[in-house]
């Protein structure tokens, strides 16, 4: 029973998955102009969700107390300097994420 029920569970999630992913292409395909707000929204989104998820991950660093934060800001530097540098996302977050992780497991 339960290998069934663990089948029917993904195949749900898939299925909504998929028609997560078609209904734009529904809605919005063809020849029919996209609406000025779906634009918009496409370019906000990326930018307000990078920000919520760099507050999340900063919400609960104890910068009194020892390492005071600084395995945070070095990493959040780090992805800072390199996207500057290199202009490649995934470069800079995959070598940030390297970076934190060394300096909170051997460093700090």
């Amino acid at each position: 029973m339960n290998k069934i029920h663990s089948a029917v569970l993904v195949l749900i999630i898939a299925l909504v998955t998929m028609a997560l992913r078609f209904l734009p292409f529904l809605f919005f395909g063809g020849k029919r102009k996209t609406p000025a707000f779906i634009t918009y929204l496409s370019q906000v989104l990326p930018f307000a969700i990078i920000g919520m998820l760099v507050v999340y991950c900063l919400k609960q660093v104890d910068v009194t107390a020892a390492p005071y934060g600084l395995p945070e800001l070095l990493g959040c530097g780090a992805v800072a300097g390199l996207h500057w540098w290199k202009k490649n996302t995934l470069l800079s977050i995959g070598a940030g994420t390297v970076i934190y992780m060394v300096l909170i497991q051997m460093v700090f």
